[in-house]
């Protein structure tokens, strides 16, 4: 008979900072540069080069360790940790062993509308500089190696195996992402390679209370594709202890294309990267006074906002979630709300279709030239009956990528109302004359003819009418 059995999941994240230049050098932190135009003898590992700390790495570690709730270590150091892989020059990556900037964190992740919230450990958060990037060119059959993001600035932060479900992964890593937009310290753009993890899984038999033999997984670069790697992950362990077999230690490479995950090598322990001290960097110094000052800049983080936004907007907790996940959003709808933009109908333009058409654009909100009181300004349009709220459609997508102000589009497009009760009543009459049929069903009980026989009031006014008084009107004429 078929065990029970519960997943076991911890993640590895490597966040790149936003710094102007590199951890250990001048060279400028850019993506998209031409390949191999952004690197010097330091972040290629020439011999002779001697490396200096980038001082905003520091800060922008230490930023994030308060913001998780971490201990932050006053005296800490760098070290060497050695291997070998084409995309590393020197053979060895500077990191933090076992004195890192930050210790001890946690981070609260909601789980459902309801809000249902788990708390997921932080182990650690230290500083690093990644390594470049492969370029595999089938065009020869060969790879390639782009050095320019070598020593890019990376915290890593390393989760405790608190997590039990893909679901729970998913809400801790875009959580996570939300803080560190909120902090300003990485765009979080998964697409360039901004954020990036390593997952750790194994399987255990219920009521067992040891863990299970885990595996890593690289490679894993979306959070999609982070769930799919967990969720094949935990059902190959399965199918493999329900056969007799054994788990073996191992990193394993996950190809989203192929939704499979493959053997890389064995799994390597702290040993096997022979850490040492990094010679070439003195110790790293922080003094109390620094530190608090960093805790009195941190902004008003994600979760505060959704409960502020549930407690004094009277939001429900999905949109507030919604609007909190980007701090874009969320200065927008304040934005709009001191202007005396009704909360919900704020919400629901940011969250419905602003959203959709910057998704569909692949955009963000600084994108494009949509402003507070362009939005305020069409949602009062709307709420004083000027225009509909299917013109407002035509009119944010307009105002959205050009300098036209709201009224500008109204006019243009003859989007404007027609609230004249005397003229609506007119082509009412038309409309009842003009459809007996679903008069009489009307009257005979079918209440959804109302619906129709609106919606061809509509067409008659070309989209122009009231809808809100038509239907009064219209339920006047009928009832009477």
């Amino acid at each position: 008979m078929a065990r029970n059995y519960e997943t076991i999941i911890g993640l590895e994240v490597h966040c790149e900072l936003k710094t102007d230049s590199k951890i250990y050098c001048s060279c400028k932190n850019e993506f998209g540069a031409e390949v191999n135009s952004k690197c010097c003898p330091i972040c290629t590992g020439m011999p002779g080069t001697l490396p200096t700390l980038n001082e905003k790495v520091v800060e922008y570690a230490v930023k994030m360790g308060l913001a998780l709730g971490c201990t932050i270590n006053l005296v800490s150091k760098q070290d060497r940790k050695n291997y070998f892989y084409p995309d590393l020059p020197k053979a060895y990556q500077i990191s933090q062993f076992d004195i890192p900037l930050c210790e001890h964190g946690h981070l609260d992740v909601m789980l459902d509308d309801e809000g249902t919230q788990k708390r997921i450990g932080v182990t650690r958060i230290h500083i690093e500089e990644d390594a470049g990037k492969l370029i595999h060119d089938e065009s020869f059959s060969g790879t390639l190696v782009d050095f320019n993001r070598c020593g890019v600035p990376l915290i890593e932060i390393v989760s405790e195996p608190d997590m039990r479900s893909s679901a729970e992964a998913h809400a801790y890593l875009e959580t996570l992402r939300s803080v560190l937009l909120y902090l300003g310290i990485s765009d979080g753009k998964m697409q360039e390679g901004s954020i990036r993890c390593d997952v750790n899984v194994s399987v255990r038999p219920e009521g067992q209370t040891a863990f299970g033999t885990r595996c890593e997984m690289k490679n894993v670069n979306s959070f999609s594709g982070a769930v799919r790697a967990i969720e094949y992950e935990s059902k190959r362990q399965i199918e493999v202890l329900e056969a007799g077999g054994v788990i073996e230690q191992e990193t394993r490479r996950w190809d989203d294309m192929a939704g499979k995950s493959f053997p890389l090598r064995s799994k390597e322990d702290a040993h096997d990267y022979r850490y040492f001290p990094e010679p070439d960097l003195g110790t790293i110094v922080l003094t109390e006074e620094y530190v608090e000052g960093l805790r009195a800049s941190l902004p008003e983080l994600p979760n505060a906002r959704t409960l502020r936004y549930m407690r004094e907007e009277g939001l429900p907790r999905f949109d507030a979630n919604l609007l909190t996940e980007n701090p874009d959003k969320g200065d927008l709808f304040e934005a709009c709300r001191a202007l005396g933009a009704p909360a919900k109908a704020a919400a629901n333009w940011i969250l419905g279709d602003v959203s959709r058409i910057l998704n569909e654009r692949y955009l963000t909100l600084a994108d494009c030239k949509l402003t507070a009181g362009k939005l305020t300004e069409m949602i009062t349009a709307i709420d004083k009956g000027e225009i509909s709220n299917t013109a407002g459609k035509t009119i944010i997508e307009d105002v959205m990528f050009s300098d036209h102000t709201v009224s500008e589009v109204i006019d243009r497009e003859g989007l404007r109302q027609i609230s004249d009760s005397g003229a609506l009543e007119t082509l009412v009459d038309g409309v009842i004359a003009a459809n007996e049929k679903s008069v009489a069903d009307y009257k005979g009980g079918k209440t959804n003819a109302l619906g129709y026989l609106v919606g061809q009031c509509m067409k008659a006014s070309k989209g122009k009418g009231n809808p809100a008084l038509l239907r009064e009107i219209l339920q006047k004429r009928l009832d009477g």
